[in-house]
């Protein structure tokens, strides 16, 4: 028998109750111009050229539940005062033919305490580098308050026009700390078993779920792998818990995707982007004793690991393996062979994020012509940027550097 050829990725696509013009998704990628925690016209504009350069979906970040939730006190947090600049904002993304998404989390232990003011959380007590202090791990009381802190933010970017939610799972943010056996060391029935640590995971997709109805379409990112080495019992989150987990997700049946990921922020934030490791590029971008210990740790800290297009595929195709439900394949989707590749191993969309930095009409240009080459050399010199307005330093010609 034939195989069928699969539908056009440029062409219209479902994905739970939405209808997306294309199967490509601008991922949530921190975009630092929120100097006061709200909508500015940058942002705007930002998010306006993306959506005008024709992907399907795109995914606004990083929305924080909280004050506390946030990596620095410059970034949004879910609240009635930044409903009218969502509404601006989500408007703006409409208008260019895009759905637009938002990705709700809490920083746990990424979170700055010294610049939010507000303790950083995690599953267990650790220390919390960006705010040179030590973390709270939450009660069971605690934890219900902010699953429904969870569904109330959600709510909050529904009623600001948000057509999709990203519930973030990964990079050791706050629920991706309840996941990790190396950062979860709890007694109660939050930690110790994999269903134990995915049941905070799973109580907020549930509530959040419940909070805005069936018309809005939810996906949860979601780590493979931290990116922490084995040695002994002491190990962080992996494939083969990350496959059950998804299990579980599809089980439950309050998502209707699931974006893999991998890295952590805290312990090698270089395996989510592969690349060029800008270890002084990042140290430059932090003062007094975060510069210092990223001068001095930055080839621990910052590994590298070299580009590859679609390099977080191998670990993806797992959890394809594992479940039925759509999946989203992030990283190294640059043309059109690219996403035909994620299309032909069961991916049902594709996620792209420096490329877009770039060039922000690139979804346009290889849907225009299929031969269309990515300018983005994978440097990464865009991340250290998030602290002064997310931008391609090359783009912007303040670099100028060629492969």
């Amino acid at each position: 028998m034939t195989a069928q050829p699969l539908p056009d990725p440029f062409a219209p696509a479902r994905l739970g109750p939405i209808r997306p013009r294309n199967r490509l998704i601008k991922c949530a990628t921190f975009e630092g111009m929120t100097p006061d925690a709200l909508v500015t016209d940058e942002l705007i504009e930002f998010h306006r050229e993306v959506a005008a350069g024709g992907v399907g979906i795109n995914t606004v970040a990083y929305c924080a539940i909280t004050p506390g939730g946030r990596t620095d006190r410059h970034q949004i947090w879910l609240r009635p005062e930044a409903v009218p600049g969502l509404q601006r904002l989500t408007a703006a993304i409409h208008a260019e033919g895009s759905l637009a998404a938002a990705q709700i989390g809490h920083a746990g232990p990424v979170a700055n305490s010294v610049s939010n003011r507000a303790p950083a959380l995690s599953a267990s007590r650790m220390p919390a580098p960006m705010g040179m202090s030590l973390t709270e791990s939450p009660s069971v009381d605690d934890i219900a308050e902010l699953t429904k802190t969870f569904a109330t933010a959600a709510k909050i970017a529904v009623d600001s026009g948000f057509d999709a939610l990203e519930l973030h799972n990964g990079h050791n943010y706050l629920l991706s700390s309840f996941l990790s056996p190396l950062l979860n060391r709890r007694k109660d029935r939050y930690g110790g078993s994999l269903e134990n640590r995915a049941r905070f995971p799973r109580e907020v997709a549930a509530a959040v779920r419940e909070a805005v109805g069936p018309d809005v379409a939810i996906w949860a990112k979601l780590n493979m792998y931290d990116g922490t080495p084995r040695r002994g019992p002491l190990r962080g989150f992996d494939v083969d818990e990350a496959c059950e987990v998804a299990r579980l997700f599809e089980a439950d049946g309050h998502l209707d995707a699931i974006e893999p990921t991998a890295g952590s922020s805290l312990l090698n934030p270089m395996y989510l982007f592969h690349g060029d490791a800008p270890r002084a590029e990042f140290a430059n971008a932090f003062k007094g004793a975060m510069r210092m210990g990223l001068k001095l740790g930055g080839p621990v800290f910052l590994k590298h690991y070299p580009y590859t297009d679609t390099y977080l595929l191998p670990l993806a195709q797992q959890l394809r393996q594992a479940v039925t439900m759509p999946l989203i394949l992030l990283g190294g989707i640059t043309d059109r062979a690219s996403i035909d590749t994620a299309r032909e191993q069961g991916f049902d969309f594709v996620a792209m994020g420096r490329a877009l930095l770039r060039e922000p009409d690139l979804p346009k240009r290889i849907a225009a012509d299929a031969s269309t080459k990515s300018a983005c050399i994978h440097c990464n010199l865009c991340m250290p940027t998030i602290y002064s307005q997310t931008r391609c330093p090359i783009r912007t010609g303040e670099v100028v550097r060629t492969a």
